[in-house]
């Protein structure tokens, strides 16, 4: 997808999802994974044969994360599961926020040391009751972390190409955060890496030079924020509502972006007939690589 125009973005799978969210780039694969959050459908679209496949899921995924197996790990309302796209499977479930019925998860990243960063939030978007967690591996299995709390909505989160910066959204507060993440994996320093004036944030990534690229809802732009919260131009878009971005493609210079229909009123729609679906441009400065979480044996045994 190389004749792609820089920064203009095409429609490049017309899907009209609800609720499009989580692009990952599968390299080995040629592939983009995605989600329809409200639609519980997990979506795979291989750009350069156009191939378009669909699994539906047995309840809504926030996030699919790859596992070094082929395997993903998915984010459900209540916890984690493992999904299996070369049989459609679900299996291990493992709890999260057993005490708090009325949160779901969000969104969650892959650092480079291989450790999941997940957040959660209020699945009626109105108490301060999400929180970030991260995800490693001890001799017995998966290790639930709490890191912090307090989100309405969380999201995000991504972690910079050094692996030593997390970045997370309070999508309400149109306020992305900045913590160092220390040594042993705790965060420290935290601190407001950027406001936004127009939209909220959503998903956001990093490409390899460090800068923050961030979906904004209600915004109908991709924006970017360098390292230090300097903001870039940023890359509009023909719909309001514009969740993540990925980047993939041989060079890993193509920009996918995951939109949404959700809460836009009929006029809007008839203005944005296509909103909802994966819209791609080129960009000149290659993304981040996908990294994969390793699991200990496979299973998942701790909850949070």
């Amino acid at each position: 997808m190389t004749s792609l125009p820089l920064h203009q973005p095409d429609c490049v799978l017309d899907l009209r999802a609800t609720l499009g969210e989580g692009p990952v780039w599968i390299s080995a694969e040629d592939a983009l994974y995605f989600v329809d959050i409200v639609e519980a459908k997990i979506h795979r679209f291989h750009p350069v044969t156009r191939e378009h496949r669909t699994w539906s899921a047995p309840d809504r995924v926030a996030f699919l994360l790859p596992v070094a197996d082929g395997t993903f790990l998915a984010g459900m309302p209540d916890g984690l599961r493992r999904f299996d796209p070369r049989t459609g499977h679900f299996s291990d479930h493992t709890t999260v926020e057993a005490t708090k019925p009325g949160n779901r998860l969000n969104d969650g990243c892959v650092d480079p040391h291989g450790r999941i960063w997940f957040g959660t939030m209020d699945d009626g978007e109105e108490l301060p009751a999400g929180s970030i967690y991260r995800i490693v591996h001890d001799g017995d299995g998966l290790q639930i972390t709490h890191h912090d709390e307090g989100y309405t909505v969380s999201n995000g989160p991504a972690v910079s190409p050094c692996g030593k910066i997390l970045y997370v959204c309070d999508s309400p507060e149109q306020t992305i955060y900045a913590f160092d993440i220390q040594s042993d994996g705790e965060l420290a320093n935290e601190r407001i890496f950027a406001r936004l004036q127009h939209g909220y944030p959503d998903g956001i990534v990093t490409d390899s030079e460090g800068t923050v690229w961030c979906g904004t809802w209600g915004g109908g732009r991709v924006a970017r924020f360098r390292p230090d919260g300097t903001e870039l131009p940023p890359v509009p878009m023909p719909v309001t509502n514009v969740t993540k971005v990925a980047f993939g493609g041989e060079d890993l210079k193509t920009v996918f972006v995951t939109t949404a229909r959700k809460g836009l009123d009929a006029e809007t729609l008839a203005k944005e007939p296509q909103a909802g679906s994966l819209f791609a441009f080129r960009t000149d400065v290659a993304g981040a690589s996908q990294h994969v979480f390793r699991l200990n044996g496979g299973k998942l045994n701790k909850g949070a």
